[in-house]
């Protein structure tokens, strides 16, 4: 592959019809920002829309297979506690499928052909919402949709620049900017629907913006990188071998399988859990003996991010139904969809992941102390803490009536404080240790921290039903300290390795 078949042509790379950024930028944050739309809008309904419709009794039998998965794959689980099964799995599903993508897309089809597969695919998962009978084929659809998807358009960001043009670090930013957009707007706009006129409403608008999406996308095609695939057939771009990957991953689920009988842990974990948990080990047999230490260190970092991140992934499961159940949304005499939480948390997000990185700027334009990446993992481990305990004390001092606002908003503000010193970090240090020679891998491995999360919250989420409602913030909150002291640990025993082997 040549360095033309990878990149525009050269007059592209100073296009700068969108704000001073090639076109195809503008094309690419609108589609990922529909594709983003029709993301969030799904997840923040489907709890909410499983508790309060589609497992009520009169309507679980309406489902083709939910019967059946409820018995071999959730143990008879019902109501609430199903719920958040189904949720757990699904939302980490999702980070586990780019990775295929990520291979179908290098090895056969390429990004811009897979692209399209996925967004296909996922339009006609949000359209199956519509039938409540093929809810479960259309979650399969959204996971499939989703993995062909998510990989395959942020590279293409980076292939508008040249090697050496110093707009990229602004586009990715330019980018992430429609994504957080989006995800605001879509508990306003999807989840007023939904709540309020009628859930498959909710579910249609989803698919609506990303046919919207997929459109935009064709049209998008003359601006956009050409495309490419590996050339070896034993291994990807990435110097992976990919053989040795899924021929350990296929060992390591067989001996899994065999063990959950008797290993409640790996039971527990669920088939799901198995195979990201193999995937994860597949990919440490297969990468090269020299990068085996740094790639062995951030897999290590994995489940600690993932505890550290676990209350803010449960925003979406057991919070939702807790705040549509307790908490004090009716105003003037109107109720305010309780998927509004969702938008209150993403704007404060965007708001402190902007306040993070000025405030730290500034602590270094005038020389002050600036932590390493671990550092600024543990401080937003503190501010985690402090956002859990705040949802301690809501449900603590509840009494007999609704819960204020108070207490959810500042859990919010604290919790977004964190997950700035947190995951935009992390994924900074990822690639910053990652070998130059598997950077895109260790960037799908890192969404294993998203797989791991949101599987975990699938099972803690289903306490919420049998425990009291303090007790189970109170076990975030450990949660959340349990990832503060992994933290510690991490920079005591591997940080100064892994300081060393960044300049290896």
């Amino acid at each position: 592959m040549t360095a033309a078949e990878a990149t525009p042509k050269l007059e592209d790379l100073h296009d700068r019809a969108f704000l001073g950024h090639p076109k195809g930028l503008g094309y690419l944050a609108f589609v990922e920002g529909c594709e983003r739309f029709s993301y969030y809008s799904m997840q923040t309904l489907l709890v909410l829309y499983m508790v309060k419709y589609l497992l009520l009794p009169e309507n679980f039998g309406n489902v083709v297979g939910l019967g059946w998965l409820q018995g071999a794959a959730y143990d008879g689980k019902e109501g609430q506690p199903l719920a958040s099964a189904i949720f757990g799995d699904y939302t980490s599903l999702v980070y586990l499928t780019p990775i295929a993508g990520g291979l179908i897309a290098d090895r056969w089809l390429g990004r811009r052909a897979t692209l399209l597969a996925g967004a296909v695919i996922m339009a006609l998962g949000h359209f199956l919402m519509a039938f409540e009978g093929l809810f479960l084929f259309a979650l399969l659809a959204l996971i499939i949709g989703v993995g062909l998807f998510k990989g395959n358009i942020a590279t293409q960001v980076g292939e508008l620049y040249g090697p050496n043009d110093l707009r990229r670090a602004m586009a990715f930013q330019i980018f992430y900017i429609a994504i957080n957009v989006s995800v605001i707007a879509a508990p306003l706009i999807a989840g007023t629907l939904g709540e309020k006129v009628g859930w498959h409403y909710g579910f249609g608008t989803a698919g609506v913006v990303m046919v919207a999406g997929l459109l935009l996308y064709i049209k998008a095609g003359p601006w956009l990188p050409k495309d490419s695939r590996s050339a070896e057939p034993g291994s990807g771009p990435s110097g992976i071998s990919y053989p040795v990957m899924l021929g350990a991953a296929a060992v390591i689920v067989a001996v899994l399988r065999m063990l959950a009988p008797s290993v409640p842990a790996i039971a527990a974990a669920g088939i799901s859990g198995q195979l990201g948990f193999a995937l994860a080990l597949g990919l440490l047999a297969g990468v090269n003996a020299a990068d085996r230490p740094r790639l062995l260190a951030l897999l290590l970092l994995i489940p600690i991010l993932a505890l550290a991140m676990l209350t803010n992934q449960e925003i979406f499961n057991a919070y939702l139904v807790w705040a549509d159940e307790q908490f004090q949304l009716t105003f003037f005499g109107w109720t305010v969809p309780t998927s509004y939480m969702i938008t209150i948390d993403a704007a404060l997000s965007f708001s402190m992941l902007a306040a993070v990185a000025l405030f730290w700027k500034w602590r270094s334009d005038r020389g002050g102390w600036e932590p390493d990446e671990i550092g600024k993992m543990i401080l937003g481990s503190v501010f985690v803490i402090a956002g859990g305990l705040c949802l301690y004390i809501a449900a603590l001092t509840q009494g007999t009536g609704k819960i204020g606002l108070f207490w959810p908003v500042m859990f919010h503000l604290f919790n977004s404080i964190g997950f700035s010193h947190i995951m935009p970090v992390s994924l900074a240090l990822f690639t910053k240790v990652a070998p130059r020679a598997i950077t895109a891998t260790v960037v799908g491995i890192y969404y294993l921290t998203f797989f791991a999360a949101n599987k975990t919250v699938g099972i803690i989420g289903g306490w919420y039903s049998t425990m009291d409602t303090p007790s189970f913030w109170l076990v975030h909150v450990g949660t959340a300290v349990a990832g503060l002291v992994g933290f510690v640990l991490f920079r005591a025993v591997i940080g100064k390795r892994l300081a060393e082997t960044k300049t290896a």
